[in-house]
């Protein structure tokens, strides 16, 4: 009799799926084993982004262009160099739905502008962006893009070499470069990498997460609506400034994540890859399926062989040409299900039922594997709201091999909470609960709020409790109330998230200092300004305001998170829970976290049982003066344990405290 999968061995109540994951894990050996004996490897198979595209032969001392239309009636190329002659250099079919060219060496040369014109199958005639482009302009005049041949004369030399598997507890800092920077304009990557990595090293991450890095059209989208996916954004600069930034980050020792966007694509055909061929449905499916409705996107095929082969492709370019540490995938739960995930997800069956995509499901199975196998260490973080079980389970185990996973809903249960209940009647059993809800064995990352809770139309956990309060109140010798509680919230959410929440850590720029209001990129409604599309480091910096501490608070939270080896520990285990005075104490890390919700209950001398007899000392009290606090605890005191195990406390209201043994 075969052996269950790994996973259904893990969780019994997947016995009634066990076939359903069998065939999964079938298909992608038979997937991965054709691939291996067609190209030697998976690595090899990925290549497919130096084979089209637009590439300088050193050794032949030609040009070769080449670009998968399959469809079309004829491509023919198009740019500066030939002064846009639709008709002066035509692509011939060469097979398998690519159409080729060979220039000589002096017909094009760095920095020219060019695009391809496809008659389609539709009988459509379009100038359109080579799918392969490594750099897409956009022509300040017309605002129209072009591709740009990307071909310096002296390539970029790397000084930092950096290893991803050292990053074991990633604490990820999730960045924007546009908007990094405090002026309202763009900032660009060589910006980032002078000014701001240097406070990412300072605040304690050891990871970046950059948005919007794929050429994108519209600034507004965040980045989620790409158009050329192996051309890096150049609004911030070049990809040598791109390459620069990194390797600036492994100089500092943190590890670099591309948040890539493999859901869905932008459905503009002037930018974009739609309707590339005038087949409706060349890298996206046809009809209905093919379109995004809450997204007004396309989504990709991930049946079709060579979509599978261009994804992958563009998964290795990014590790290889940048030397990305790994990617946060977006949008994973749209790609699972033909629903795009718009629906509740109550039982198994959803997760194992005919709205899962299995072409999907394959995708993803084999662009994890390629990540592991092309650079090991390499982090892969899954964005999926529906809790599909494997996610984080390697491939082999009959899982869909990803790294972590994010915990999505805790952002949105703090919003809830905030935005529906009193102070009074929060439940801490409710929040234990969702803070420790996982899958077990699946990594997760935790985080508090992202960019999502930042953007205009909602608010950050800090302004959505200051309010107006934030513009007048936030100096250091204010006793304002509603600042006084926001901040105090603000610090125990963070503490309790980080210390219970998953095996990662997550924080978005601007949020660890309770950066006032919220995210708006330039657009029509708000007459194109950058006001509210940057980071206000002067809030930060000046001591007079309370914004350093709640930034000092965060940089402790960080460091104890690494000293401990927090992370990496096995989950929170519950030692006392108090619905009464609205306390919760739990142990992890062999820390004890005790975190008082109350209102108004502090209490003195209160006991409740810890493991060992060990003397403890509080390491970390997020009342402390220095954290915008009113410093009630003595943080020199020894907390001794009696011989029954009972550890007593003074435990303050709307308090965390972390103890230590001595």
């Amino acid at each position: 009799m075969t052996e269950k999968p790994k996973l259904v061995r893990d969780d019994p109540w997947l016995e009634p799926y066990q076939a359903a994951i069998e065939q999964r894990m079938a298909r992608f050996s038979e997937t991965l084993s054709k691939i291996r004996h067609d190209y030697g490897s998976l690595s090899a198979y990925a290549t497919g982004h130096k084979f089209t595209g637009i590439h300088f032969q050193a050794p032949a001392s030609q040009w070769m262009i080449r670009e998968w239309a399959p469809a079309a009636k004829s491509v023919s190329l198009i740019g500066d160099f030939n002064f846009w002659n639709r008709d002066a250099n035509p692509l011939a079919p060469a097979g398998g739905g690519v159409w080729q060219l060979r220039l000589p060496a002096d017909a094009l040369s760095h920095g020219q502008r060019v695009k391809l014109h496809i008659v389609g199958a539709n009988g459509s005639r379009r100038d359109r962006i080579p799918a392969c482009i490594r750099r897409a302009v956009q022509d300040p005049a017309s605002n129209d893009y072009s591709g740009q041949i990307w071909n310096p004369p002296v390539p970029y030399v790397w000084q930092n070499a950096f290893d991803p598997a050292t990053i074991t507890e990633p604490l990820i800092y999730e960045t924007h470069v546009g908007m990094s920077g405090e002026e309202p304009r763009l900032h660009s990557y060589r910006e980032f990498a002078d000014q701001i990595l240097p406070r990412v090293q300072a605040a304690g991450y050891n990871t970046i997460q950059l948005m919007a890095v794929q050429e994108h059209p519209y600034y507004g989208s965040f980045g989620y609506h790409v158009s050329s996916f192996f051309a890096p954004c150049s609004r911030f600069g070049t990809p040598e400034d791109l390459k620069y930034l990194i390797d600036t980050a492994h100089g500092l020792g943190i590890a670099v994540l591309l948040d890539i966007v493999h859901s869905h694509a932008v459905k503009n055909t002037a930018e974009g890859l739609n309707d590339f061929d005038g087949s409706e449905n060349q890298y996206f499916h046809q009809g209905p399926l093919g379109d995004h409705p809450q997204w007004d996107s396309k989504c990709f095929n991930y049946g079709r062989p060579e979509v599978r082969q261009f994804l992958l492709s563009n998964i290795r370019y990014w590790l290889e040409e940048f030397r990305f540490d790994g990617f946060r995938f977006d949008g994973v739960t749209s790609m699972l299900y033909y629903s795009r995930g718009d629906k509740a997800f109550g039982s198994y069956d959803d997760y194992f039922g005919s709205d899962a995509d299995p072409d999907a499901i394959l995708y993803l199975q084999l662009a994890s594997q390629l990540i592991h196998e092309f650079k090991p260490g390499a982090i892969a973080i899954a964005e999926d709201m529906s809790g599909m079980p494997g996610l984080c389970k390697p491939v082999e185990d009959g899982g869909l091999g990803f790294s972590y996973r994010l915990a999505m809903g805790i952002p949105d249960y703090w919003i809830k909470l905030l935005k529906e209940r009193r102070d009074e009647d929060w439940d801490v059993g409710e929040i234990w609960g969702v803070l420790t809800n996982r899958r077990y064995g699946e990594p997760t990352i935790a985080y508090a709020e992202s960019h999502d809770q930042a953007l205009v139309g909602d608010q950050t956990l800090a302004f959505r409790m200051m309010g107006e309060n934030i513009y007048h109140h936030m100096t250091v010798k204010d006793p304002d109330p509603v600042i006084d509680r926001a901040m105090a919230l603000h610090k125990m959410i963070r503490l309790t998230t980080l210390a219970f929440g998953g095996e990662g850590w997550l924080n978005f720029m601007g949020n660890e200092f309770g950066h006032p209001e919220w995210l708006d990129f330039p657009r029509e409604g708000n007459g194109w300004s950058y006001h509210y599309c940057r980071r206000q480091w002067s809030l930060v910096d000046n001591p007079d305001l309370k914004y350093p501490m709640l930034a000092k608070f965060d940089h402790a939270l960080v460091d104890l998170a690494r000293e401990t080896r927090l992370l990496s520990s096995p989950p929170a285990q519950l030692l006392y829970l108090d619905h009464e005075r609205k306390t919760l104490v739990a142990e992890r890390a062999n820390l004890i976290f005790a975190l008082n919700f109350s209102v108004d209950q502090s209490a003195f001398g209160y006991p409740f049982h810890v493991p060992g007899l060990e003397t403890r000392k509080l390491v970390l009290d997020t009342d402390a003066v220095e954290f915008g606090g009113h410093g009630r605890v003595d943080p020199s005191f020894d907390y001794p344990v009696s011989e029954d195990g009972l550890m007593r406390i003074y435990t303050p209201s709307r308090s965390g405290l972390v103890y230590r043994k001595a």
